[in-house]
This record gives structure tokens, sequence and C-alpha cells, in this order.
């Protein structure tokens, strides 16, 4: 069974704070943690491998010299979380438009609708008469 840290112990070991573990999170530079019962974070082994967090860690330990290279890791995670909100927004357009239809066509099938579109019985040609052969 894998081990779990606590946000303290993950803190510890990567020499970030738990706050700015917490914030990191948030802002997505890494992924949601793991929770416990009763909404702890417990960090995995593989949560403490993430690159990003780690790399971003080791920059800001080595002091001011790495702002610029910790500046570009920011820019990077930026276009990637705008770049989901664009997909995001797509996605959530597709939807209202596939809303839109069913709205439509809800209406359009409802019963008391004003409307004869789909209803079966507005379709219906008159019935054809036949001549009937009269025999003697």
């Amino acid at each position: 069974m894998e081990s779990l840290l606590s946000i303290e112990e993950a803190a510890r070991r990567t020499g970030l704070t738990a706050h700015t573990l917490r914030y990191y999170e948030r802002i997505g530079l890494i992924a949601p943690v793991g929770r416990a019962a009763g909404g702890q974070r417990r960090y995995a082994a593989s949560d403490m491998a993430i690159g990003k967090m780690q790399a971003f860690a080791r920059l800001r330990g080595a002091g001011d010299s790495t702002v610029p290279d910790r500046r570009q890791m920011l820019e990077e995670h930026l276009t990637d979380v705008l770049a989901e909100i664009a997909a995001m927004r797509r996605s959530a357009a597709a939807l209202q438009a596939k809303i839109a239809h069913y709205r439509s066509l809800e209406q359009s099938l409802a019963p008391d609708s004003t409307s004869d579109e789909g209803h079966a019985d507005a379709h219906r040609q008159p019935p054809l008469r036949t001549r009937t052969r009269k025999t003697a």
C-alpha cells in the first residue's frame, strides 16, 4: 500500500510551504491532489514526482537569479490554461447549440403546440375511396 503524506510532510519534502502547495493546486500548476475522508490533502509519491512542481521549487530555492525562468514557466502554464479555456468555450458553445436544437424539437413535438409540425395526424392523407363493383 502506498504511503500518503499530509500537506505538511509534502511541504517539507518539496521545500515549499503548505500555502504554496495549495496555491499551485488551485491555479493548476500541479494536478488536484487526493483527499482523506475529512477533506485533508493526501500526497502520494506520484504527486511528489510532478515535474513542474519540483522544477519550480528548485528554481525558487535557487534565488532571485531564476526569476526569469520562473516567469517563463508561469507564462507557459498560462498559455496551456488559456488553450484549455478556449477548448471549454468551444464545448460550451456546442452544448448550447444542441440544447437550443432540443428545445426547439420539444416545442415542435409538444401536444399543445400551435404548430401542426411533428404531429402524425397533421400529415395523414385522407382515406382513398375505393370503388366497389356491384354484382347482380
